[in-house]
């Protein structure tokens, strides 16, 4: 058990920094906006997409796109992205900023009229003018609140206006596989399909899932926050069985849900914060993914630039298994006009 958790957390050595590529014989084409650190861009290519395109501001992230795709086109700002720059691709997908519609962000929230999170107007701007086959979104949990639920009805509206039918549906990435409880809303637009929202968000089977039984005047079963996993008994370290949402911040940064996912060296008296190759794992990332080539930037500021990253990023896991299933609609599409 302990050595699943350190092969989640630090990777392992034929996984470092490495892109596991799909050998599927049909291919398909995947375009990335907000790209960050490629999570999504790693799930769509071990579902068999071919990445043919990125865009992403910041250029911490940007380094790592060019580091790790260094083939692809990468674009700067959205703002000056023209239709004709992107190459004809099956799908769309991007993460648009999460900061103003965001639950931990402190006071009232800006919504999509904020200047990050209103960045997807941007996208829109584009998906009308391109009309993707199919549209992949991801945002956090409070899009669906901000506003009351408007913020949400104009990501819907908008892509309904432009032909598409839209599905939504929130994941937990420790339920793929991920040491971390990071719940997302990822939405998916199908153009002129009704039922490929539904394909591909939902299952058509329900499992008996996974659950502790009770006992009558048993205990209650421990939060997975409370277990922990590791050498309790020696000189450490010891892990939680679950990571805490690791949100963008520095590595100076307090709040809370990085200052509750620790690691305590029991004997030692000693408490430590996760290291960034810690969170790479805690994410999902190949180990190493976002260490910078050497003379980049000053060696003071790559903690806390991989850390902002990886708290921005989506997890590969949760991006592949849904670039599985939009592979499957595509590949039913493909030989239903064939």
């Amino acid at each position: 058990m302990l050595g699943l958790l350190n092969e989640k957390i630090n990777g392992t050595s034929s996984q470092r920094g490495t892109r596991k590529l799909s050998a599927k014989a049909i291919r398909f084409r995947a375009a990335s906006l907000f790209s960050g650190i490629g999570g999504f861009d790693l799930g769509l290519e071990r579902a068999g997409f071919d990445i043919t395109f990125q865009c992403e501001l910041n250029k911490f992230c940007r380094t790592i796109l060019k580091h790790r795709w260094p083939e692809i086109q990468c674009h700067e700002n959205i703002k000056e992205l023209t239709r004709d720059a992107i190459p004809v691709s099956d799908v769309w997908a991007g993460g648009f900023p999460c900061q103003d519609v965001s639950l931990a962000r402190m006071g009232t929230r800006a919504g999509l009229k904020g200047k990050r999170s209103g960045l997807f107007h941007e996208f829109a701007r584009l998906i009308g003018e391109g009309r993707p086959r199919v549209v992949l979104l991801e945002n956090v949990a409070g899009l669906l609140s901000s506003h009351g639920g408007r913020d949400f009805g104009v990501v819907i509206g908008t892509l309904a206006e432009f032909g598409y039918s839209v599905g939504w549906r929130v994941f937990n990435s420790k339920n793929f596989g991920v040491p971390q409880s990071r719940q997302r809303v990822y939405i998916v637009g199908c153009h002129r399909d009704i039922h490929g929202p539904g394909k591909i968000l939902f299952e058509a089977e329900r499992g008996e899932g996974n659950f502790e039984k009770s006992e009558s005047n048993g205990k209650a079963p421990l939060s997975p926050f409370k277990t922990s996993i590791g050498d309790h008994d020696g000189n450490g370290p010891v892990y939680q069985s679950i990571a805490y949402c690791l949100y963008a911040c520095s590595a100076r940064h307090t709040g809370t849900d990085w200052s509750r996912t620790y690691v305590p060296y029991p004997k030692k008296g000693k408490v430590r914060r996760l290291t960034p190759k810690e969170c790479e794992g805690i994410m999902g990332f190949p180990s190493d993914w976002t260490v910078p080539p050497a003379g980049k930037f000053q060696q003071d500021d790559i903690d806390s630039l991989r850390y902002h990253a990886l708290g921005n990023a989506v997890t590969p896991p949760v991006a592949e298994w849904i670039a599985h299933r939009i592979y499957d609609y595509l590949v039913e599409a493909k030989k239903v006009t064939a």
